[in-house]
């Protein structure tokens, strides 16, 4: 787990701005997925492939700790808070309103304003229903589910499906 002072927040709340502007604009327009990937491209400092599909709007509080890997589908009012890192590998699925979360506060009063980070992976092939809600430092692995509305505390297997708050194993996927 990584930490950031105040002084570090306050270069990251820089960038952020930047980004939510870009992220701003973008949203208030009509665009083209070559132009979405374009402006997502620029706020995340990487090319993003021709394959990923991105619906309006999208969220971010900082955009450049997003990695967004071949044939992944964004759907519209996700947010990511990325400032620990989030991590989107090959033809992942991202449902509706999803929230993908890679920082914390502590728990210490004196130290609130602080805050913790812990990476996000959401491995290939999986699909993260509407409204799901993923915290930091979560896995979810390869080919998993994480059922609409579900919030996910812990590292999901692969080939699972989780539901529930907190999300819980309901089945296991056999490939056929």
């Amino acid at each position: 787990m990584q930490r950031a002072n105040l002084k570090e927040i306050k270069e990251i709340t820089k960038t952020a701005l930047k980004d939510q502007d870009l992220l701003q604009q973008l949203n208030s327009r009509a665009a083209s997925q070559r132009e979405i990937r374009q402006v997502i491209g620029d706020i995340t400092g990487q090319q993003i492939d021709d394959s990923v599909e991105i619906r309006l709007p999208i969220r971010s509080d900082y955009g450049a700790n997003l990695r967004i890997g071949k044939g992944v589908f964004i759907n519209s009012g996700v947010m990511f808070t990325d400032l620990g890192g989030i991590t989107l590998a090959d033809n992942v699925l991202v449902g509706p309103n999803a929230t993908i979360i890679s920082v914390n506060h502590p728990l210490d009063p004196q130290r609130r304003h602080e805050v913790e980070m812990k990476p996000v992976l959401i491995d290939e092939n999986a699909w993260l229903g509407a409204n799901s809600t993923i915290l930091p430092g979560v896995t979810v692995g390869k080919n998993a589910v994480v059922a609409a509305g579900a919030v996910v505390t812990k590292d999901v297997p692969a080939n699972t499906v989780v539901a529930g708050v907190p999300a819980k194993i309901i089945k296991e996927i056999r490939e056929k």
